[in-house]
């Protein structure tokens, strides 16, 4: 089998009851500077991510002057600014929201649409709607 290690068994030892490993006089001092050091390790991580994400923005806004291409929230913000010019004064939404067919269309639209279905009705059934 596997030899037992030292710390194993010290380890069982205290599961056991048995008494408490010796602790080191500069256990408190060496676990502050180990943490101090993760904090300083995750500041240049964070600072590293920075740097990389402003120079991928610098890459993606060339991309975006070659091409004349917007930012997802330019473009947001001007069609915000645009549906809120459209909806300035009124209490209902805007037109361009209702889908076609649904609300405040023209009456000669209605008509033809209701003159179309007529057309493919039997002719007894259109004689009905006529009247």
């Amino acid at each position: 089998m596997f030899p037992l290690h030292s710390r194993a068994t010290k380890d069982m030892g205290k599961m056991l009851g048995g008494e408490e490993e010796k602790k080191d006089p500069d256990a408190a001092k060496k676990e502050e500077e180990r943490q101090e050091a993760l904090r300083q390790q995750e500041e240049e991580r964070k600072a590293k991510h920075t740097r990389m994400e402003a120079d991928r923005e610098k890459v993606r806004q060339t991309i975006r002057d070659k091409y004349g291409l917007k930012k997802k929230e330019e473009k947001e913000a001007e069609e915000k600014a645009a549906m809120e010019q459209a909806c300035e004064g009124s209490l209902t939404r805007p037109k361009k929201a209702i889908p076609r067919g649904c609300g405040d269309d023209d009456e000669e639209d209605e008509e033809s649409i209701l003159d179309t279905v007529l057309k493919f009705l039997p002719g007894p059934l259109q004689d009905m709607f006529k009247k």
